[in-house]
């Protein structure tokens, strides 16, 4: 299985930037990963937070494939220790999807259609951070999760 980590907008941080690299490449020793960027939206001044969920979303969808499994990382979804998620990360890559896509929204979270086409919810936690940050955070629990399911000294409980 292939795990995707679909986010809005570029990562502008440096520090962010390098640290998610840092991440992605150890992880190419464990399973296929990749990030995709979708493009922000342009005039956002112009737009509701409904219109701009809206049009994030379609971009959203239109990089789906028809079988991905989809997590969207919103504050709604389910919380898991580190060790759980690896279990979890274990028994999707066990069912057979071809294809894993976490999906990291914009601002103002995803739009109806977008929850309509998810598989699933995950929240990292019940603090509020910042997009960027998130997928620095997402990608080093991936990677923990692949330690652990590869009895690796990296994570301590």
């Amino acid at each position: 299985m292939k795990i995707v980590l679909a986010v809005v907008g570029k990562t502008t941080n440096g520090y962010l930037r390098q640290g998610i690299d840092e991440y992605a490449s150890r992880l190419s020793h464990y399973i296929p990963f990749s990030i995709e960027y979708i493009d922000d939206v342009k005039n956002t001044r112009n737009l509701s937070e409904q219109q701009q969920k809206t049009a994030e979303g379609k971009s959203i969808l239109a990089m789906l494939d028809k079988g991905d499994y989809v997590v969207l990382l919103d504050e709604h979804g389910k919380e898991f220790t580190s060790v759980q998620f690896s279990k979890h990360i274990e028994k999707r890559m066990a069912s057979g999807a071809r294809r894993m896509v976490l999906v990291v929204g914009g601002p103002y979270g995803f739009s109806q259609d977008v929850y309509g086409r998810a598989n699933e919810l995950l929240s990292l936690s019940k603090m509020t951070f910042p997009h960027e940050m998130i997928r620095l955070i997402f990608t080093e629990q991936l990677y923990r999760a692949m330690t652990i399911i590869n009895h690796e000294p990296y994570h301590h409980e």
